[in-house]
């Protein structure tokens, strides 16, 4: 039962907002589960917003102050039932690769969260405006090779930069090979503190025997209460065991975070970077949860909704966040079946902070590098980069790059470097893309690639060409090219036949070569012939002139038209095994 149509007609044009949708739509029955959900979605959301604020260089207390208002936030602006957004493991590093050399050296937490609210406010901008410009299509620009690459570099990246805090003890390091070299050389000299690496190894063990043995026990909150209890009846801070301390009682207020001039373009440059990975995690995980509940995805909603958060988290004290596919797993599992979870969560977590600021007091440091070790585990897909390798060695290649390019320049030139690839990629199968010679095979309809069947039957003089991409710019010249190639064969063909049903574009470039080409063979007695060509990519060629110098009446509807019609003007006949020669390796 749902809340009346009267609601909606009082609601009217503010049904375009997504949370009011929602609100006019929701059923009363949902409402226990959705709280029930709230509360269990709370016990995850405050130890792994506290994590991943450290994991970002920040305050503990602002990953709470995040996960608020991203939340609020997403209720009211995000498309999506149940995505469930907040800080999260993938960001943290891209926050503080973008935010840490900015601050003093001397560290100071305020600039520092001025400086990530600064860089949520970029990002709800860059979000809404990609989605005003609907440009949701920009989360294809990594591919699935380059997103494994670049996030089995940033689990390791998280890895080897959390073990430190793990086992007790602080390593200075600007990159990855540095952070590794202080890490082998502080164990040989022994900083390990003993009863910190109790705790977090302990910690980190109980996450993932829970995770894999009960994985509907909130395994995080498990070792966190643990966490705190054993710090309270063992007095682990006389130990060297480094605690959370007190919280700032209360919530933030208001704030319009500043920065200086000199530091807006490197927080621009980590804000596009981190939108990207922020839009393509948010889409992903929408759509994975969507299929099972039947919805359908809108990507320029789900930036909007993105957006909206991390405008909400900027204006007090937060930094950039991302949809999360373990909390919306939590919450799914729970019972959620609208966005209230996520507002019930927010809740309680500022009713904790108002009444009970001290609770989180005795939390070793420990255990939270325990529970961003645990989440970078789970980013990593090595099962993904070995089926890569099995199945298509230049695709893990990209993938490798994507990796080296993460774990040796960073996290943001990493993910530049993904992005650039998968891009390359595309215009590398453009630029060199699969082509061959097509035969008839007996017992087939159509014509077939003679690669596949060696015996196909192919008529004297007539070759039939099949170049599987748009003509343009860059491989206009390598299509001319293999035409000379088959032209030059002994005896020369009579006719050329282009199946250019792949051809979905040809450019202006294209359009002087194909000028060129046919002038050429035309003097040589060849004939250059189009079947299949599409309507608009016809219109595009007589728009560029080709049909003044390319006789109208060599373009046909099919294959088989264009054949026919080349019997027809020769007496030719089939011969089986016509002898052709095989294509250049491309």
């Amino acid at each position: 039962m749902t809340t009346g149509h009267g609601t909606q007609r009082v609601l009217g044009p503010l049904r375009a907002v997504p949370g009011v949708r929602a609100l006019s739509d929701y059923r009363r029955a949902w409402l226990v589960r959705d709280v029930v959900a709230g509360i269990a979605l709370t016990t995850l959301l405050v130890p792994q917003g506290m994590a991943y604020a450290e994991l970002a260089g920040l305050p503990p207390i602002t990953g709470l102050y995040t996960t608020v208002l991203c939340l609020l936030g997403y209720a009211v602006c995000g498309p999506s039932r149940i995505l469930v957004l907040g800080p999260d493991s993938s960001l943290g590093p891209m926050i503080a690769a973008t935010v840490v050399p900015l601050v003093a050296a001397d560290g100071d937490p305020q600039r520092a969260v001025a400086l990530a609210s600064m860089l949520a406010l970029m990002v709800a901008g860059i979000m809404l405006l990609a989605s005003v410009a609907r440009l949701g299509f920009i989360a294809d620009l990594i591919s699935k090779p380059t997103m494994i690459g670049y996030m089995n570099g940033l689990a390791l990246t998280i890895l080897i930069g959390q073990l430190p805090k793990l086992l007790g003890f602080k390593v200075e390091a600007d990159n990855l090979l540095g952070e590794c070299a202080g890490l082998v050389r502080k164990l040989a000299d022994g900083a390990t503190v003993p009863a910190a690496a109790a705790v977090g190894v302990s910690g980190l063990v109980l996450i993932l025997i829970l995770e894999r043995l009960l994985p509907r026990v909130p395994a995080v909150l498990v070792m966190v209460a643990g966490a705190i209890l054993a710090a309270s009846l063992l007095n682990l801070d006389e130990h060297g065991v480094k605690l959370v301390g007190p919280l700032p009682e209360g919530f933030p207020p208001f704030t319009i975070p500043e920065a200086r001039a000199d530091d807006l373009a490197p927080l621009f440059a980590g804000a596009l970077g981190i939108a990207l990975v922020s839009l393509a995690d948010t889409i992903s995980n929408s759509s994975a949860f969507a299929a099972r509940t039947g919805q359908e995805v809108h990507g320029n909603q789900e930036m909007a909704g993105v957006g909206a958060a991390n405008l909400a988290a900027g204006l007090f004290q937060g930094f950039p966040v991302s949809a999360s596919g373990s909390r919306t797993a939590v919450a799914e599992r729970a019972g959620a079946k609208s966005q209230l979870t996520g507002v019930v969560g927010a809740a309680l977590i500022v009713l904790m902070l108002v009444l009970v600021p001290g609770l989180f007091r005795n939390l070793p440091q420990p255990a939270l590098a325990a529970v961003v070790i645990a989440a970078s585990l789970s980013l990593a897909d090595i099962p993904g980069a070995v089926r890569l390798w099995r199945q298509r060695r230049a695709e893990f290649l990209l993938c490798l790059a994507a990796f080296v390019g993460v774990a040796l320049l960073g996290v943001l030139p990493g993910i530049a470097i993904a992005v650039a690839l998968s891009v390359l990629n595309v215009f590398r199968r453009a630029w060199w893309p699969y082509d061959t010679v097509l035969g008839k095979v007996p017992g087939l309809e159509g014509y077939h690639d003679i690669r596949s069947y060696p015996g196909a039957d192919r008529l004297p003089g007539l070759v039939i060409y099949r170049f599987d991409a748009p003509l343009f710019f860059a491989n206009a010249r390598s299509f001319r090219d293999e035409v000379r190639r088959l032209v030059g064969a002994d005896p020369p063909p009579r006719w050329i036949v282009v199946a250019a049903e792949p051809m979905t574009d040809v450019d202006a470039t294209a359009a002087d070569v194909l000028h060129e080409l046919d002038t050429a063979l035309e003097a040589a007695n060849v004939h250059l012939v189009f079947a299949e060509l599409k309507d608009p990519v016809r219109r595009k060629i007589e728009r560029y002139g080709l049909t003044r110098t390319i006789d109208p009446g060599r373009f046909f509807p099919t294959v088989e038209a264009a054949v026919t019609a080349y019997c027809r003007v020769t007496g030719a006949e089939w011969a089986v095994g016509s002898p052709v020669q095989p294509l250049g390796g491309r």
